[in-house]
């Protein structure tokens, strides 16, 4: 039992799973999802296979190439001051705001601070999605769904900016060589992107569509929300805890349980006010 207990090191699995995990929790994002469906339902109007799996396949791989900049990012900042004693104090706190941000969208949902994608910029974006659809020319297509990808993601780090920061930290504090951090980015963006090209497909198989509900959304964010309390409050009082794969695992599994605590006292809140 022993072994469980030991913190990460490059030659062990712990940290592998612990990002595995991280990935796929912050890979349910619907921001991401509320844009993908949207996309692949104005594409089902072409009725066409090669277009949808084009433009979405497309679309996903770039959307996981724009974050794994963005969390590349992050990682050179902290290792630029790492070390630096009050680094973790400031990132955790950060992600305690997020938090609080998060669950509040449970309850109260857009209103107040919100980490959405504006709803004044949500008409742009459907009319670019819309201008997809008259694109014949595959490399006309592929470069207008690149742009569109960038213009969409640079909304949606709004949505998910506490998971790449808060993962990059934790990574930072261990010490490994560079070409190792980077390759737990790749392995965090492939993760990432999955629910995404599975979207891709799914729905070129069956053209049905699919929208994300509010309460989905909510649910969402509410999880997102636990997840970054527990992990900030780590970051903050007990850093230490976070390179142990069982203390981690369980910051993990108490952010689950909590949002189906919350759901289930609080059904109420998830339609609105």
């Amino acid at each position: 039992m022993r072994s469980v207990f030991r913190k990460y090191s490059p030659e062990k699995s712990g940290l592998l799973i612990f990002t595995v995990v991280i990935a796929a929790l912050d890979s349910i994002n619907p921001c991401a999802f509320f844009i993908l469906l949207s996309l692949l339902s104005l594409l089902l109007h072409a009725r066409s296979r090669k277009k949808l799996l084009v433009v979405g396949v497309i679309f996903a791989l770039t959307s996981g190439i724009i974050y794994f900049a963005y969390m590349s990012a992050w990682l050179n900042l902290f290792l630029a001051f790492k070390g630096i004693k009050y680094v973790n104090l400031i990132a955790g706190f950060i992600a305690l705001i997020i938090a609080f941000i998060n669950i509040k969208e449970y309850f109260i949902f857009k209103k107040g601070p919100s980490l959405t994608i504006p709803d004044e910029a949500k008409p742009g974006i459907f009319q670019k999605m819309r201008g997809l659809l008259s694109l014949e020319s595959l490399p006309t297509l592929i470069v207008a769904t690149v742009l569109l990808a960038i213009t969409v993601n640079l909304y949606e780090l709004l949505c998910t900016l506490g998971f790449p920061m808060v993962y990059t930290k934790i990574l930072t504090n261990l010490n490994l060589p560079l070409w190792k951090y980077y390759t737990y980015l790749v392995i965090y963006n492939a993760i990432y992107i999955l629910p995404l090209l599975a979207i891709v497909l799914i729905t070129a198989i069956t053209l049905g569509r699919k929208k994300l509900s509010e309460l989905e959304g909510r649910l969402l964010k509410l999880l997102s929300g636990y997840l970054m309390l527990s992990l900030g409050a780590s970051l903050i009082f007990i850093p230490d805890a976070l390179e142990n794969l069982t203390s981690s695992i369980g910051l993990i599994l108490i952010a689950i349980g909590l949002t189906g605590i919350t759901y289930l006292a609080f059904p109420g809140s998830s339609r609105g006010n």
